[in-house]
């Protein structure tokens, strides 16, 4: 068979390890050849594409990023954009795609599929909130690397008496921020799922002070947002407009954070943002292995012929669900990881939550 193989949307660690698996499997096992498409999307659109076989996957296991590369095209945002990634499938001999990303990527994805594109897909967010599985690649190489960020902030934080705001990413929910800030020893812990209250963020840090601990560590998800008493509660952004699918540029609220927090507290506050940090280098070995196991499972489904499915992790085995679910909604932090949080910070302020209030 020859399959077509893509990565879109935003890089992470991992990535690499899903193609190199697909083609391994799919060479030594189905006999398979495969075409890959640059850029994502745009790799259809534009037809470009790269041979993939043994050689062109040879070392990449560990290699952060793509060897496809990647973009946030939006194919059903073009003029015939659909009708043009159809034709350069049928001109390549594609019969089977395989997709990997997030949500966005996917939906394009299950659009074809209504067009007869035989598709499967694998799920792939940094922010670990794509629906229908439980874990995604690249997620536990961005906790670590933001739970050793907290770390090392730990000991400026106390020479100098400052409150240290990290930002981490996560848009629509804060799996990396509530993991992190669990790992990492963190005074307050900010995710999207629910405004906070500055003003309690600031009595936290004050009776934390008052207790004689000098320092704080705020981690927040880059989509944690205030209450409507700063900025009306809207998220903080970099810049105005959107993508091709109609998100934001997030980055920000690390900075208001800690100028809020300084101007109640009267504590010198600093922030550091590690932004792409986190999708940087070479994958964690947990990543390596599920991403390798999302590449074998990926192969096997387009010759058990489970089209319009997505590979998905289920307690701790791979399987398959519809595309349509798991694109219907963004998996959130659920209330016995926030309760857990709640369970080793301190209790210092009078409202008795802490994480995302």
């Amino acid at each position: 068979m020859r399959v077509g193989v893509l990565t879109g949307g935003g890089d992470c660690p991992g990535l690499n390890a899903v193609i190199r698996a697909i083609v391994r499997k799919g060479s030594f096992h189905y006999e398979d050849q495969f075409v890959g498409f640059m850029e994502g999307w745009r790799g259809l659109l534009e037809d470009k594409t790269i041979p993939l076989d043994l050689s062109t996957v040879g070392g990449i296991l560990p290699r952060g990023g793509t060897i496809l590369r990647t973009s946030r095209t939006n194919p059903a945002k073009r003029p015939e954009g659909l009708d043009k990634c159809l034709a350069t499938l049928k001109q390549h001999g594609v019969e089977a795609l395989i997709a990997i990303g997030g949500d966005d990527t996917l939906s394009v994805a299950q659009k074809l599929h209504g067009k007869g594109v035989k598709v499967v897909g694998v799920p792939k967010t940094i922010d670990n909130d794509l629906a229908g599985t439980d874990f995604c690649f690249g997620f536990d190489t961005a906790v670590n690397v933001a739970t050793g960020a907290i770390d090392r902030v730990h000991t400026t934080a106390e020479a100098h008496n400052r409150v240290m705001v990290v930002e981490v990413m996560g848009r629509d929910s804060g799996w990396i921020a509530i993991y992190s800030g669990i790992a990492g020893g963190a005074d307050v812990i900010l995710i999207p799922e629910e405004p906070f209250d500055i003003d309690k963020v600031a009595e936290t840090i004050r009776l934390r002070h008052a207790r004689g601990r000098y320092f704080s560590i705020v981690v927040a998800a880059e989509g944690a947002k205030f209450a409507t008493n700063v900025n009306n509660g809207d998220n903080i952004t970099q810049a105005a407009g959107k993508d091709e699918f109609g998100h934001v540029r997030l980055g920000g609220i690390g900075n208001a954070l800690a100028a809020e927090i300084e101007k109640r507290t009267g504590f010198e506050s600093r922030t550091v943002v590690l932004g792409h940090i986190q999708r940087g280098g070479t994958p964690s070995a947990f990543d390596r292995v599920l991403a390798t196991r999302y590449g074998i499972g990926a192969i096997d489904m387009v010759h058990r012929g489970d089209f319009g499915c997505m590979a998905a992790l289920r307690a701790n085995k791979i399987v398959s669900v519809p595309i349509a679910d798991a694109i219907s909604s963004n998996r959130k932090v659920d209330p016995e990881m926030i309760e857990v949080a709640n369970g080793i910070l301190d209790k210092l302020s009078s409202d008795k939550e802490i994480v995302a209030k």
